[in-house]
């Protein structure tokens, strides 16, 4: 049920749709493509502090191929694109004009693809790594990411999933019952934020494995997903 709870919402007394949520996502984030990355980004800003600990944890570990899901106009991208140069990196984003403001910084080895993270539209075990920053709590099929993570990431390979999230049940609550349906009406496509739980159940039933969740400083989580080696522990699809 409560994975159900992140398909629809309410705005204006009516339930919305997966639909409804992305459309609201692509509206606000073409309005903010031209500001993301400045010093008047106003909320987006937090979206900086998760650069230092993605950086940090994809150090630990080799990678050849890597995906930015939910990319914007990659400032991950970016940053890893200077530090590994001899890398390639996909960013991918559900709206047009994040991509054409990425497209246009021409960063060597980086290809860019307007597309829906809940439907990578990638081959099977294309990348070492994928990364997503502040985007899945924009995701109304939660499960759909996962399994897309699945199936794109080569064996072994990683996702580093940061976002804002709380064990504390009451105060998760009060976000999803009055924040976010605040935020779809002054025009965001927040659809709810997502927990432990419902991140190791998606993860699980996706067969993948969930190595590391932290909750850190500014509520933020730090959550590291591993694609097992051979066989699959859970869905196929």
């Amino acid at each position: 049920m409560r994975i159900l709870i992140f398909s629809v919402g309410v705005i204006g007394g009516k339930y919305m749709k997966n639909e409804e949520y992305k459309k609201l996502s692509i509206k606000e984030f073409t309005k903010a493509a031209g500001r993301y990355e400045s010093n008047h980004a106003g909320i987006y800003e937090m979206c900086k502090k998760d650069y230092p600990d993605i950086l940090e944890e994809l150090e630990k570990e080799p990678f050849r191929d890597l995906l930015d899901a939910g990319c914007g106009p990659a400032p991950m991208i970016s940053l890893l694109a200077e530090k590994y140069p001899d890398r390639h990196y996909t960013g991918l984003d559900l709206t047009p004009a994040m991509i054409e403001q990425a497209k246009k910084k021409n960063i060597p080895n980086a290809t860019f693809v307007v597309g829906d993270c809940e439907n990578f539209p990638f081959e099977k075990d294309s990348f070492d790594a994928i990364i997503c920053s502040m985007s899945f709590h924009h995701y109304p099929d939660p499960q759909a990411f996962f399994d897309s993570v699945k199936r794109c990431l080569r064996p072994n390979g990683r996702l580093i999933l940061r976002d804002v999230t709380s064990d504390n049940k009451v105060l998760v609550w009060l976000m999803n019952t009055l924040e976010m349906p605040l935020a779809n009406i002054c025009g965001h496509g927040d659809v709810q934020v997502p927990t432990r739980d419902v991140v190791i159940k998606c993860c699980k039933k996706a067969g993948l494995k969930v190595e590391k969740f932290e909750i850190r400083k500014g509520m933020r989580m730090h959550c590291v997903v591993r694609k097992p080696m051979g066989k699959a522990i859970g869905n196929e699809r």
